[in-house]
């Protein structure tokens, strides 16, 4: 019929058009943009991949700075056998490296003393065995404007001497006449200055066969924070 033929050919002809006109813009329009639309369409809804920064690294592995004019300190107790006391003042680290395995089998590795007197490291000592009196003396010795940091590692109890305890108290600790076998214990003592009040200066964590993590010993614990370099 008549109309179907003129159906047909309107249809014959909007296709050729298009097919023109396809033609005619694929002429005009360079590769290198018809490339890139398609990419582009290939890419459209995928969701973006966000990455968060990696955060710079602090002092002594502080989660956030501590503001200019501060020291940054932290103390970590020892934890069972495997797990050394640990120093930081500064980035500058101390462990106890004359404490080898034979002494930490032996349970003779027990005291850890660092003293600080301004951008000087003094010393670092092991109280073992029978080296109380030795610790006395280094205490004592130690400078005005001194900052000691004191962690034990296995026992700090046993023995150390009324006198070495009596020592550390008058330095401020309130913990070290409560010492127990193999409590992890933390300190911070200052000599010719006062620390600041709302610093963080001793912890203690006694062991209990029920709640210890490790066979025999509790958690270790840490003190961190910033000491502000005017007091020293």
């Amino acid at each position: 019929p008549l109309a179907d033929f003129i159906k047909l050919s309107g249809l014959l002809l909007t296709a050729s058009a298009a097919w023109y006109l396809g033609y005619f813009f694929a002429y005009l329009i360079p590769n290198e943009t018809i490339t890139t639309s398609i990419v582009n369409l290939q890419d459209f809804g995928k969701k973006p991949v966000l990455r968060a920064p990696v955060p710079k690294r602090q002092k002594c592995d502080h989660w956030s700075p501590c503001s200019p004019g501060n020291y940054a300190y932290r103390i970590l107790s020892g934890g069972g056998k495997a797990k050394l006391a640990k120093i930081c003042f500064e980035d500058e680290i101390a462990i106890p490296l004359y404490c080898d395995n034979l002494q930490r089998l032996l349970g003779a590795c027990e005291f850890v003393l660092w003293v600080f007197l301004v951008d000087l490291i003094i010393s670092c000592v092991i109280d073992s065995t029978d080296h109380s009196g030795e610790m006395v003396t280094f205490i004592k010795n130690a400078p005005e404007g001194s900052l000691l940091f004191m962690v034990t590692h296995d026992d700090g109890s046993t023995r150390l001497k009324d006198d070495a305890k009596k020592l550390v108290e008058e330095l401020g600790s309130k913990e070290i006449q409560n010492m127990k076998f193999r409590s992890s214990w933390a300190f911070i003592a200052a000599k010719g200055f006062k620390l600041p009040e709302d610093i963080q200066k001793e912890k203690i964590n006694h062991s209990d066969a029920k709640k210890n993590r490790y066979s025999g010993w509790p958690a270790e614990i840490q003190i961190e924070g910033c000491i502000p370099r005017n007091l020293i």
